[in-house]
């Protein structure tokens, strides 16, 4: 079921300007993060993005931390101290 909030903006078909640039300044970061990742394929890539389309801040929270996890992982696993 869909929120009342959300129906308003279904209804005038516009979406508040602060909304739109809070969601494309999280599409961009969410970009500048994965393209230090040159080993993710291209469709890990474009998955992140969408959920971060989809989902708005949860979405870019989940991104943060399992990007966080992976280079912690991966620096674990070369013997280096993880960054922080």
């Amino acid at each position: 079921m869909v929120g009342g909030g959300v129906i308003v903006f279904l209804l005038i078909g516009r979406v508040p300007t602060v909304l739109l640039l809070a969601q494309l300044g999280m599409l961009y970061l969410v970009a500048l993060d994965l393209r230090e990742e040159r080993d993710l394929d291209v469709r890990v890539k474009a998955w992140w993005l969408l959920l971060v389309l989809l989902l708005g801040v949860p979405g870019f929270l989940a991104e943060k931390a399992w990007l966080h996890l992976r280079r912690r992982r991966d620096a674990a696993a070369d013997g280096r101290r993880p960054a922080r």
